[in-house]
């Protein structure tokens, strides 16, 4: 059995994990009756990875919420869509693999989802350029979220990227414009938005699909105006410094539902939502539907006031929340 990608923090737990393993294969290959020894061991492992998940500083949630096998937006789609139906292209002649989109049903719900598309190996994150989307991508979202608009399909949205793809093609493409318009049409739909970080929330790349009546987040996942690392590199000159950008930042979920600009934060299973998908898939599944709920009884006009309303404090907070002395050394 091939052994879980461990994150740096979560090493303790290697030496416990071997352990188990050696165990069970005892018990497949011979008839000693071993499952006293693997319940207490394995009730040890899940303490142990209680209290590292418990305490996580900014830095390590980063990690976590960078995970490889950490559920992806398609990962989700699957895990509660009754039917998905994927749509390609921006009608300009792009169909970005890094943010998907598609039309699909939650029990008698027909939705419009989108999100960003990130691999689980090298290959695939070339393919879905590590989840950095170019300008076709958001004007492909914009094409879906019209669509929705349209057809009164209520949207819902998985933010995980570090942030735009910022190649000179995609420059010369329009990235900025792209993500502007992206800006200014959302405030104009007239169905709910909700928007969901998964995992990495980066910058201009997560508000180009991220204006929402309600936005959730995961409770590994972080939402930041700039990486930690691009953050040290320009204070500081020295990308080391990183974690003392995130714990200056103010990334993480608790901080962000302090601040206003997060709805809601979603607890995640001990180990982090790579160690039970299923389980992170019900919990966003169960908040998404009450969420629904509660945004279905409101006008149209109602829903584009909260938005406006949502977004101008989040712009407050992007441009005074964190101070200088926030970020002194």
């Amino acid at each position: 059995m091939a052994r879980r990608h461990l994150l740096e923090f979560e090493k303790p737990l290697v030496e416990l994990e071997q352990q188990i393993e050696q165990i069970r294969d005892l018990a497949r290959s011979s008839e000693v009756d071993v499952s006293q020894q693997l319940l207490q061991l394995e009730t040890l492992a899940a303490r142990r990875r209680e209290e590292i998940f418990s305490s996580l500083t900014p830095a390590q949630k980063i990690q976590v919420a960078r995970h490889p096998h950490r559920p992806s937006t398609l990962d989700y789609i699957q895990m509660f869509c009754d039917e998905w139906v994927e749509l390609h292209g921006d009608r300009r002649g792009s169909d970005d693999q890094a943010l998907v989109g598609g039309v699909g049903r939650i029990g008698q719900r027909s939705v419009l989802l989108i999100g960003h598309q990130k691999g689980r190996d090298t290959k695939e994150n070339v393919a879905r350029n590590f989840g950095m989307a170019t300008p076709g991508g958001y004007r492909k979202a914009m094409r879906l979220m019209d669509h929705a608009d349209r057809f009164g399909l209520p949207i819902l949205s998985f933010i995980d990227t570090p942030g735009a793809y910022a190649g000179l093609l995609a420059e010369e493409q329009g990235q900025g414009e792209a993500i502007a318009v992206n800006l200014r049409e959302m405030f104009r739909l007239r169905v709910p938005v909700i928007a969901t970080v998964i995992g990495e929330g980066g910058s201009g790349g997560a508000l180009g699909i991220g204006v929402a009546d309600r936005l959730l987040m995961f409770q590994h996942s972080v939402y930041t105006v700039a990486s930690p690392e691009a953050c040290a590199s320009i204070l500081w000159r020295d990308a080391a410094k990183a974690p003392e950008a995130a714990a200056a930042l103010r990334i993480t979920g608790p901080d962000l539902r302090s601040l206003g600009v997060v709805d809601e934060v979603l607890p995640e299973p001990a180990g982090g939502n790579n160690w039970a998908p299923l389980q992170a898939g019900e919990v966003l599944k169960e908040a998404i539907e009450r969420h629904l709920g509660e945004l279905e009884s409101l006008s149209s006009k109602e829903l584009r006031d909260q938005r406006y309303r949502k977004f101008r404090a989040m712009g407050r907070v992007l441009t005074a929340g964190t101070t200088e002395n926030d970020l002194a050394v």
